[in-house]
């Protein structure tokens, strides 16, 4: 009866998300009086779990699960579910999880809430808190159904550590037979992505070509930050489609997400409302972008950008 979670690798890897998921599903399992089992595919070194409050951790490794695949990933996790007898799974809010949950519902006749930012307020009747209407609202939420599916929000609940150990054991789910076939999968490499940042810095038409993105890349290297851009620019071809964030793009919940000669169209601000502090740098005091963000600077951004690098290197040279 464990509460399981879905805890997502890359490259052998635990992502942030997986400990946040894990920390999620430890707070449930308080509330529930049960334990916390993981899912752990294609990463044998699940030891860092148990600091975030996994008490068994169930070891997937099959070749055939190298490259995502939402069905076989699904099924995967399902028949884990299903051997546990869990009635309560997490999964994260990045693209691969929003993708297999709907899949894994079905196969576990389960209610699927994506987009929760709570611990739940009540587990009778199961009640969680989501966020509704691209974030510019909440909702309570209760899935009446015997198996629950929550999707965390990315950043909303955070990492708790907790103390303890946890135990290891194979599992070899029986993987159907894929219908999809992943060529092949090419990542940035030695940058923080967009999806597990904290930070995010992005760039808009305000800096007038690509020529100038160094100072974007400057600033968020200074903050440990990933780098992102406005529909505009991936359109002009001046920076990867990967890094066009908002909401025909990639969704940011960030801690800060620092807007640089953005203005602030509104499936830009819908994309990235999210974000727990906003600032922008434009020029334009009458931006839409000012409206939604916490903090503005009204200047050049050829100006502020470099000062501020400055400013942040010589607090940093402080600490």
């Amino acid at each position: 009866m464990s509460v399981l979670v879905y805890t997502e690798s890359e490259q052998g890897t635990f992502k942030k998300a997986a400990f946040e998921v894990a920390s999620y599903a430890k707070a449930v399992a308080d509330q529930l009086g049960t334990s916390v089992t993981a899912v752990a595919i294609n990463n044998n070194d699940t030891s860092a779990l148990a600091k975030y409050g996994v008490d068994k951790v169930l070891k997937v490794s099959n070749e055939q699960l190298n490259k995502f695949n939402a069905k076989a990933y699904a099924a995967a996790i399902q028949q884990a579910a299903e051997q546990e007898g869990s009635k309560v799974v997490v999964v994260s809010s990045s693209a691969d999880s929003k993708y297999l949950a709907p899949l894994l519902a079905v196969g576990l006749n389960a209610g699927y809430a994506s987009n929760v930012v709570a611990a739940p307020s009540s587990t009778s009747p199961f009640t969680v808190k989501r966020s509704a209407f691209t974030n510019k609202a909440f909702e309570n939420t209760q899935i009446n159904t015997d198996v629950k599916i929550v999707g965390v929000s990315n950043n909303a609940f955070g990492l708790v550590e907790n103390s303890g150990s946890a135990s290891a054991e194979d599992f070899a789910p029986a993987i159907p037979e894929l219908t999809v076939n992943v060529e092949s999968v090419d990542k940035a490499t030695d940058k923080v992505t967009i999806a597990d940042a904290e930070i995010v810095v992005s760039g808009g038409r305000g800096l007038k070509g690509p020529e100038n993105w160094g100072m974007i890349e400057e600033l968020a290297e200074v903050l440990g930050a990933a780098t992102a851009c406005s529909k505009p620019v991936s359109d002009l071809g001046w920076r990867p489609h990967g890094e066009h964030v908002g909401q025909t793009g990639k969704p940011v919940a960030a801690n800060l997400y620092i807007a640089v000669g953005i203005s602030g169209a509104i499936q830009h601000l819908a994309g990235i409302n999210a974000s727990k502090v906003k600032v922008v740098i434009n020029t334009d005091p009458e931006a839409p972008f000012f409206k939604a963000a916490d903090y503005g600077v009204v200047g050049d951004a050829f100006q502020v950008v470099p000062e501020l690098i400055e400013k942040l290197k010589a607090f940093k040279a402080q600490q």
